[in-house]
């Protein structure tokens, strides 16, 4: 992918009045700054300019330096172990921009909802983004009821969402494009409504409008990323 520079204008984003660099990490004043929909907004751009092909020109050494004494993510991405799938590159951010979870089907246990609490209550990140993507293997597994060492526990936290769409299908297998599709949209929709639901720290951080988790789909044929904003979980919504 050839790297732009885009205009000034477009690089700089109005945060409460005064603008930053996006090219820059942020510090505790801009992030404390951004709002959680005006982050949602940012993840959503970032992916646009990788669509197009006009991602930011990033000095890499110079976000490590600058990032070396603190981090302050504006967002979280909970997403598959998927290669096909690196956040940074999808959502076109650079260092000390987003967290990143990752275990084979995006689902949430105490391990990774911790990191997600420690994440937002902690270090300030305005979004949790639960990343699901088109073509799964830890999908397809649990839909074939694969049975193969520790990925027979792994793929178990998948079932509910296999159960959840199975009456729409006669055929449950990975076999079933259409089976697989809904099964990976019902497991977004079910993490992001688990993160809430298994941890009081995360629902205050929600119901206070101080953070959204909001589920998406990547797809690996075309790198667009779906924002499923009519499920988005904020105040409003527990």
């Amino acid at each position: 992918m050839k790297r732009v520079v885009l205009a000034a204008a477009l690089m700089a984003f109005s945060v409460s009045g005064f603008a930053r660099d996006i090219t820059k990490p942020l510090n505790a004043e801009t992030q404390a700054a951004l709002t959680p929909t005006e982050v949602v907004q940012l993840m959503k751009d970032g992916n646009k300019r990788f669509l197009d092909d006009k991602p930011l020109e990033r000095n890499f050494a110079e976000q490590i330096k600058a990032s070396a004494g603190g981090q302050y993510p504006m967002a979280t991405v909970l997403g598959c172990i998927d290669s096909r799938v690196p956040h940074e590159i999808v959502f076109d951010k650079g260092v000390g921009d987003i967290f990143s979870a990752r275990v084979a089907g995006n689902f949430i246990n105490s391990d990774i909802l911790g990191s997600l609490e420690f994440a937002t209550a902690v270090a300030g990140s305005k979004v949790i983004v639960v990343l699901g993507h088109t073509e799964c293997g830890a999908v397809k597994g649990a839909c074939d009821n694969i049975q193969m060492g520790n990925l027979t526990s792994t793929l178990s936290n998948i079932a509910p969402a296999v159960y959840s769409v199975g009456h729409k299908h006669e055929v449950k297998t990975s076999k079933n494009k259409a089976f697989v599709n809904d099964v990976a949209h019902a497991n977004v929709d079910l993490t992001v409504r688990n993160i809430a639901d298994r941890s009081p720290i995360i629902r205050d951080l929600i119901a206070n409008g101080k953070l959204i988790v909001i589920g998406a789909m990547h797809n690996v044929s075309t790198g667009k990323i779906e924002f499923f904003d009519d499920k988005k979980l904020d105040h409003k919504s527990i």
